[in-house]
């Protein structure tokens, strides 16, 4: 044990000699370093800091979201190697919806919300867990509850499919933040797409229970597909603005993967209009399944009982 504690903090050879040179890790509590140290934050000239706050808003709830519910799955997959693919993939979306709340913070602080004199959280848990559920922006995809393993593999998929045209577009964001987000999400997206493809072929063409169970996760969640590539306001403006992408612009390229997905696996398309929304609002304009409200209940609950605590 005691050459350890020579080790550099980027060394792996053990997987304790981090945590014992360097204190700063997340787990040891709340004055971790900032996510965006060492990012140029400047807002570029011509663009709006409420539309690009608004922006990382939609695509950091996004992830934060279906993070939760992929979370849901730890011990719970049909195997190890597939528990710990999905706390994988949560924790990549973790990961970029951290940076994308913080930029949003950055961009307009206006949009943190308040807590008492002297509290720790940072911006992007302010965001995280002291929203209401209408101040959320994420697409309902996120958002609905569990239900099999298959659900889980076309929800990936489909979630994935159409966030990886998204963040190869970004790559090329006039802001610095975005830009460098979506490069790093890029490589995290593809495989996660590549994991739910691969699954999703092997449920295809797997048992008729595998296929069935299959089928009726496509067809339970396809209503929710094309909310994806309806342009918000603030997703068109951010695009007109150079910072973001407008999803109706990938719609085409995404439907090509899906069509090569389905044709491999022997799947038909389905045929479902999209789920209407509340007077015309859908998840972009904070207007949420039922589900939601009980995701954020239990979310929410420690941070919002102690929010002055330090952990």
């Amino acid at each position: 044990m005691s050459n350890i504690h020579t080790h550099e903090p980027d060394d792996h050879e053990s997987a304790y000699s981090g945590l014992l040179v360097n204190d700063s890790h997340w787990a040891f509590g709340t004055d971790f370093e900032d996510p965006l140290a060492g990012v140029d934050t400047t807002v570029p000239d011509g663009v709006d800091p409420g539309v690009l706050a608004t922006y990382c808003l939609m695509l950091g709830d996004d992830a934060l979201i279906l993070s939760q519910r992929l979370a849901e799955w730890c011990s719970r997959a049909p195997d190890l190697e597939e528990d710990i693919a999905l706390a994988n993939i949560a924790l990549d979306l973790l990961g970029q919806a951290r940076l994308l709340l913080a930029r949003s913070a950055a961009a307009d602080p206006g949009v943190v919300p308040a807590l008492p004199d002297g509290s720790p959280v940072p911006d992007e848990d302010r965001l995280a867990f002291f929203r209401d559920d209408q101040q959320f922006r994420n697409v309902r995809l996120a958002e609905v509850p569990n239900g099999d393993f298959a659900e889980t593999v076309v929800r990936i998929l489909l979630f994935s499919s159409w966030r990886l045209a998204l963040f190869e577009r970004m790559a090329g964001s006039r802001d610095a933040v975005l830009a460098a987000v979506a490069a790093k999400g890029v490589k995290e997206l593809a495989y996660h797409r590549d994991f739910a493809g691969r699954w999703f072929l092997t449920l295809a063409q797997g048992t008729e229970q595998s296929r069935r169970r299959l089928l009726t996760a496509l067809d339970g969640l396809w209503p929710l597909w094309s909310e994806l590539f309806e342009s918000h306001d603030v997703e068109r403006a951010a695009a007109a603005a150079g910072v973001g992408v407008d999803p109706s612009d990938v719609a085409a390229e995404v439907d090509v993967v899906l069509e090569q997905v389905f044709a491999a696996s022997g799947v038909e398309r389905p045929e479902r209009p999209g789920l209407a929304g509340v007077q015309g609002r859908k998840g972009r304009d904070g207007r949420h399944t039922e589900a939601f409200s009980l995701l954020l209940a239990e979310m929410q609950v420690v941070a919002r009982a102690h929010p002055e605590g330090q952990w």
